[in-house]
């Protein structure tokens, strides 16, 4: 059997996962990080991307996250998401509205837009609908 570590993976609202796994891969702010058993202590800022688990029995876990903290110390880690979606969870149809939305406010030329912001806006609706054509909703 592989080593495991224990993993809690918290948004604001509730827990999204809570047990052992054998290795996770999160979107880092400066790349994607790996995490096995025993890993050295650390904390990483989180971007919009796939949260990616995997199980002692092999499962894959697949989460679409729009950022927040992974820390990981003493074979325990924590992943404080600002938002974690299974592809399930993703209604795809509201996902392309705010993609298009965001395509829109970045595509006019108006000094009262929030470039940053629709940029955040445009990147989470990006990931989502990844996550949701990649692993099984279209």
């Amino acid at each position: 059997m592989p080593a495991t570590f224990s993993l809690q993976v918290v948004t604001p609202d509730h827990t999204v996962y809570s047990g052992e796994i054998v290795s996770l891969v999160a979107p880092g702010v400066e790349g994607y990080v790996g995490v096995l058993a025993h890993h050295a202590p650390m904390l990483v800022g989180l971007a919009p991307g796939l949260l990616e688990l995997t199980a002692p029995t092999g499962e894959r876990l697949v989460y679409a996250i729009t950022g927040g903290f992974l820390q990981v110390a003493a074979n325990k880690a924590i992943v404080l998401a600002d938002a974690a979606e299974t592809p399930e969870e993703i209604d795809v149809r509201r996902a392309r509205e705010a993609l298009e939305r965001a395509q829109a406010r970045l595509q006019q030329a108006q000094v009262d837009i929030d470039v940053d912001r629709a940029r955040a806006a445009l990147m989470r609706a990006l990931n989502r609908l990844r996550v949701a054509e990649r692993f099984g909703r279209r």
